[in-house]
């Protein structure tokens, strides 16, 4: 648009109207110029009656300011004045461009209808293609839907109860807003959680049936668990007869054994608790239940009320275990008690250490502390009860098992060893009541005669059993014993006590227990044994031959105390040189003591009966036996036949000790027959005799010395000192010697000086003339007299 474009000029109108309408003009000019109101014009004007002159005035004055307002305009607003002059050329172009629009529309419109008629086709069908594929969308919705669902039935009749409700899940986060069907949507809204309620009482009901199975299951396997730790500890004991055996004859030094100690494999409970193929062990041990139901509980959201309720019931079931029937004795069925708790503490092991987190550490803890405290009460009360030794021992035996199994799963057992260490004196003092009827039954049985063995393994059994054999060479059979059977049967009844009471000593918690075996060892021996066989020997024992058969059973049983610590030792685990530790006096000495005595009194009795025949002797006889007296002789005789016979039974000792004292009670009986008033007086002829008599007596002790020695034999030979001394005495020259200490003491020391004083008295002559015998029979005082007569008043002085 061109800018510089003239520019339309106003001219003034001429001046062509009176004066009046000049001034009017005027007038009418200075009041629009200075603001004032025209109204005064305008209502002049019309009262006039000439508006067009005003309207005239009007235009007049508009038409002199369009140049002042054009100079305005042209000094404030050129651009915008350019602009309109510039849209005012455009008008034109305007119009003709409006025009060939026109045009144009009307050719596009002729074009165009075909073109639109076939664009609404495409569109509506567009929309029809549209509508069919959401359609087809959504019958595969719906197909696949219908899939899942067929899927969740099949599940569910499989039992598949986790990958149905992995397809709910599926249906529910994938589908359930998909669905354009209501119908379809109401049926999944109502079937959904109808099928989570279905599989949640199938499970359920599942688990109800593994918790009655499980019950039966726990009782099998506790009593394999507690079966196989039996088997375990008898291969244990096994072992530690072969050391035992090894120990002994390396201790003899037979010969050298070699043992090498066997690996077990100890996982055998493991392998049955653990149930390897798939969770089931050798009795069906399955967990499958369980954790199934607990997988499915958690997929459900209801794993901490699936917790709960599994603990609640089986904690139940728990406390159902502890019933003790009242009309079955407990020791019939205390296995099947404790293997009932045994099971279950190994089932809930096993689902503490695979459940995944199914059941708390602590929740067993509290469990297992609450079935010790029912366990040890029972046990309490049952052990109060009894009164059988054998039972309180099977019934340890097997808590002891039970403890060692449990241990094993990590399982606390100290308050259930306490409560066994606790009766551990009433099982003794009713173990050692036990043997006390048994040996009283031996005894009674026995008649004291020498047993006969014709096997060899009567032998074994009866002697080398017991280790009271006194050569190692096997002698030949048939052989006769130098015991009665009395020995073998109390052996076997102390060796049955010594391993009763190491048995329960055993795998009580205890590891040193040989002071205990040993303590109720030694009252069996001096309490139980010892008074039981000196009650026999009082009242049983009837003649000589069985008292010297008692005699020979106490040697034995001497050598049998030395096998029964040993055995006991060896037991307990202790080795043998420590038990062997210093010197261990006889616990059967009262017995050995009272056999000794009853033997040493029936002998006495025997010989009592030959010495009654010192009646028959002549105390005032002219000339003295040549061969003794005959009491000396029968005596003699009868000593002889005794040491044959005894030394067949009796050791050496024994029968020096019998012997001795039986020679003493001859010595004895010889001073009583010189003190006794049956004898008034006696000669030395008398004297002479009773010298040969004693001789012969002391002939007889020192020709027992190939079967004892030179020393004991002269210690046998001084039983007989008393009656040797006094006879020596009678027959000295000078007897008031005996009044010197110093001869006293090496010649006479045995001697009692008011018996010397009574028998001095009775030696007479014939012609009642002290010791006439040594000189004539003259009236002159024979000086042994005179010295003899001294030796009796000094003697009476003293006293």
């Amino acid at each position: 648009m061109n800018s510089t474009k003239t520019r339309r000029k106003i001219v003034p109108a001429a001046e062509n109207g009176d004066t009046a309408d000049k001034q009017d003009q005027i007038l009418l000019f200075n009041a629009i110029g200075n603001g004032e109101d025209i109204g005064p014009f305008v209502r002049k004007t019309f009262a006039s009656g000439k508006p067009e002159t005003l309207l005239q005035h009007l235009k007049r004055f508009t038409k002199s300011k369009e140049s002042e307002i054009e100079d305005v305009c042209r000094a404030h607003y050129q651009d915008f004045i350019t602009a309109v002059d510039d849209l005012r050329s455009l008008l034109s172009d305007v119009d003709s461009l409006k025009s060939s629009l026109s045009n144009s529309n009307s050719k596009l419109q002729n074009v165009a209808v075909p073109l639109l008629t076939s664009l609404d086709s495409y569109v509506e069908a567009r929309n029809k293609c549209s509508n069919i594929a959401l359609a087809i969308n959504s019958l595969n919705t719906c197909v696949r839907l219908t899939e899942l669902c067929s899927r969740v039935n099949s599940h569910l009749a499989e039992n598949n109860f986790y990958m149905a409700l992995k397809c709910l899940d599926s249906i529910e986060s994938n589908f359930q807003d998909e669905v354009q069907s209501s119908t379809l949507k109401r049926m999944l809204e109502k079937q959904i959680p109808a099928i989570r309620a279905h599989i949640e009482r199938q499970v359920n009901k599942e688990f109800g049936d593994w918790l009655v199975e499980i019950r039966t299951v726990s009782r099998n396997l506790g009593q394999l668990a507690i079966g196989q730790a039996s088997a375990a500890r008898q291969r244990e004991e096994e072992l530690r007869i072969k050391q035992r055996q090894a120990e002994e004859q390396s201790r003899l030094s037979l010969k050298d054994c070699v043992y090498a100690l066997e690996e077990e494999d100890d996982d055998e409970i493991d392998g049955v608790v653990d149930g390897s193929n798939g969770g089931n062990g050798v009795l069906g041990f399955d967990l499958t239940p369980l954790y199934r139901a607990y997988h499915i509980h958690q997929t459900l959201g209801l794993e901490d009320r699936f917790r709960q309720y599994y603990f609640e019931n089986r904690k139940l079931q728990l406390t159902s275990d502890f019933q003790v029937s009242s009309m079955t004795p407990f020791l019939e069925s205390h296995q099947t008690f404790f293997a009932q708790i045994a099971g279950f503490f190994i089932v809930e092991d096993r689902v503490l250490r695979t459940g995944g987190g199914l059941i708390l550490k602590m929740e067993v803890e509290n469990l297992w502390d609450t079935a010790v405290t029912k366990m040890c009460s029972v046990l309490e009360d049952q052990f109060s009860r009894m009164q059988t030794a054998n039972h309180l021992l099977l019934i340890k035996d097997y808590v002891s098992l039970l403890g060692v199994t449990l241990r094993r799963f990590g399982y606390p057992i100290d308050s259930l060893l306490d409560v066994l260490s606790k009766h551990r004196d009433k099982y003794h003092e009713l173990l050692l009541s036990d043997c006390r009827k048994q040996i009283a039954e031996a005894l009674a049985a026995d008649k004291f005669e020498q047993m006969y063995m014709k096997k060899e393994y009567e032998y074994s059994m009866n002697v080398l059993s017991f280790q009271i054999q006194t050569s190692n060479i096997m002698p030949a059979f048939p052989y006769v014993a130098p015991f009665s059977s009395t020995v073998p049967d109390c052996c076997r009844i102390v060796r049955s006590f010594i391993e009763d009471s190491v048995s329960f000593m055993s795998y009580g918690g205890q590891l040193e227990f040989y002071v205990v075996v040993k303590k109720y060892l030694d009252r069996l021996l001096t309490e139980v044994l010892d008074g039981a066989l000196v009650k026999v020997i009082n009242g049983s024992i009837g003649g000589v031959t069985q008292a010297m058969q008692m005699a020979a059973n106490m040697t034995v049983f001497e050598r049998a105390c030395d096998f029964f610590f040993r055995h006991a030792a060896q037991l307990s685990g202790i080795p043998l040189r420590i038990a062997e530790r210093g010197k261990r006096q006889f616990p059967l000495i009262n017995a050995r003591d009272a056999a000794e005595e009853m033997l040493s009194g029936l002998l006495k009795q025997k010989v009592d009966g030959f010495l009654t025949l010192m009646e028959n002797v002549n105390w005032v006889v002219d000339d003295p036996p040549p061969g003794g007296n005959e009491y000396a002789n029968e005596v003699i005789i009868f000593l002889e036949t005794l040491v044959s016979t005894a030394q067949q039974i009796l050791p050496v000792q024994v029968l020096k000790r019998i012997l001795q004292d039986v020679l003493s009670h001859i010595s004895e009986m010889i001073i009583g027959a010189l003190l006794g008033d049956s004898v008034k007086r006696f000669n030395v002829n008398a004297i002479m005799g009773l010298d040969v008599d004693v001789r012969i007596l002391e002939s007889f002790a020192e020709n027992q010395a190939p079967l004892l020695s030179e020393a004991e034999a002269s210690e046998l030979k001084s039983a007989l000192v008393e009656s040797r001394q006094m006879v020596n005495l009678l027959l000295s020259n000078h007897p008031e010697n005996f009044l010197n200490p110093v001869i006293r003491e090496r010649s006479y020391s045995a001697l009692d000086y008011r018996k010397v004083v009574s028998i001095s008295e009775k030696l007479r002559d014939q012609s009642d003339r002290l010791f006439s015998s040594f000189g004539t029979r003259g009236a002159k005082q024979n000086p042994k007299k005179k010295s003899l007569d001294t030796l009796i008043k000094r003697l009476k002085d003293v006293n």
